[in-house]
């Protein structure tokens, strides 16, 4: 390791160490790598502006971001709601099983974990706490663990992120989380019913099916997103930054022509906060490249691949060896941070060792959400204790049995390659 590369890291950990924020502290010891290096610190700013000027699909990001937050503000989030209680309500841990399909409908519209936990996580840990069948930490905890499924069923922004640091195809990392999404869900609806019988929940009062096609019939509009989405990446009609837009004027549709819930001045505040976050992660992203640049002139992924090609690690091995390190550091890094600065280290010995970048894609993903409810740093279980003020500690409490069947479901994937790359092969992906 070169002393430049020594002082990089050692500045990058001090700063994260005393509470700088990550975005701060990758351009900083970036900017110290290239003094020490001697060279011009203003390629810095050239990396930065160039990487985002030349990256037309992170326009996508902020596009996902506007259509989450409208979907939020009007009253999409609440006919979903009524849908999956009318659906699926009635079993035993109705509104646990709510609160997942909620989610997986839901993420075919938002892409964002945290989105999905603050605005509809929200709503439906009232209901469950009000009904008086669950416990604060246990509705809290279900809300983060379903939460997680957001980035996973398309569209996703982590994915984006992904596809920006891979150069893969977006629309097969979209249609490669469909199936890895609906098995998350599947564990966690599993997992429910399970401390549902064991705790004795009581049964939810039933919506009689009669009722069902009004409530489907009131969804409709919002839950043809998802498909509009889709159909305009595959059937060729747009791009995936193009389908962002479209996702994002269709929830303007919906929220403020088809329900008549979205004013002007509440479009200005969503347009406001969605800046925010959009600047958030630009930040973030803008690090990660100069960071990129300094891993680049070091040379380290191809030394990397060389080393683990030299030692004939088995592809499975390697997989399984990167995913323990990414549940490492999901427990104190955003997911942001490792899509963008740890994931493109392994991608050259990915290629080297034959494993399939959406595979790997779609996996590395889902580790990183699961690392958002990972103690003691889960993103989303700030997220949710910030929204409704339910204590950390009766949330972590509850947190354990969903954290445990997602791992199993990312061994799964991790093993199974076929549930990943399925949906892919059908639309013609030849990896």
């Amino acid at each position: 390791m070169s002393l430049e590369l020594a002082l990089c890291l050692l500045t990058l950990f001090a700063l994260a160490a005393i509470g700088t924020p990550v975005a701060y502290s990758i351009i900083l010891a970036a900017i110290v790598y290239l003094a020490v290096a001697g060279q011009d610190i203003a390629l810095a700013g050239e990396q930065m502006v160039q990487g985002l000027y030349n990256s037309f699909v992170l326009l996508a990001v902020p596009l996902f971001i506007v259509a989450a937050n409208i979907m939020n503000a009007g009253t999409i989030s609440e006919r979903l709601l009524q849908f999956c209680v009318a659906a699926v309500g009635r079993f035993r841990g109705g509104l646990g099983h709510v609160n997942v399909a909620a989610s997986l409908i839901f993420s075919g519209m938002s892409g964002s974990a945290i989105a999905d936990a603050a605005g509809i996580g929200k709503i439906i840990i009232e209901m469950m706490t009000r009904s008086g069948h669950y416990t604060r930490g246990y509705a809290a905890a279900i809300t983060a663990a379903s939460a997680t499924i957001g980035p996973i069923i398309p569209p996703s922004i982590p994915m984006v992120l992904y596809a920006l640091v891979s150069q893969t195809s977006i629309g097969y990392l979209f249609l490669g989380g469909i199936l890895p999404g609906l098995l998350m869900g599947a564990v966690l609806m599993a997992m429910n019913y399970v401390i549902a019988v064991r705790r004795g929940f009581a049964m939810e009062e039933a919506v009689p099916l009669g009722e069902l096609p009004r409530y489907t019939a009131r969804a409709f509009p919002a839950l043809l997103m998802p498909a509009i989405l889709l159909y305009g990446i595959y059937g060729g009609v747009t791009t995936p930054t193009e389908a962002a837009a479209v996702a994002a004027a269709y929830a303007l549709l919906l929220a403020a022509f088809v329900y008549r819930a979205l004013s002007v001045r509440g479009l200005y505040d969503i347009l406001v906060e969605s800046a925010r976050s959009s600047a958030a992660v630009g930040l973030v992203i803008g690090g990660a490249l100069i960071l990129n640049y300094v891993v680049a002139s070091e040379n380290i992924p191809s030394l990397l691949a060389r080393a683990l090609v030299d030692l004939e690690v088995h592809p499975l091995v390697f997989l399984i060896g990167v995913n323990i390190l990414l549940l490492l550091l999901g427990c104190v890094l955003d997911a942001t941070t490792i899509i963008l600065v740890i994931i493109p280290l392994f991608i050259p010995t990915c290629r080297e060792l034959g494993i399939d970048l959406v595979h790997f894609g779609v996996v590395a993903v889902v580790n990183c959400m699961i690392g958002l409810i990972t103690p003691p740093y889960g993103v989303l279980l700030f997220v949710i204790n910030a929204v409704t003020r339910i204590p950390l500690s009766e949330i972590i409490r509850e947190i354990w049995p969903f954290l445990g069947v997602l791992l199993i479901a990312l061994l799964v994937l991790i093993l199974a390659p076929g549930i990943t790359l399925w949906l892919p092969r059908q639309f013609g992906y030849v990896g």
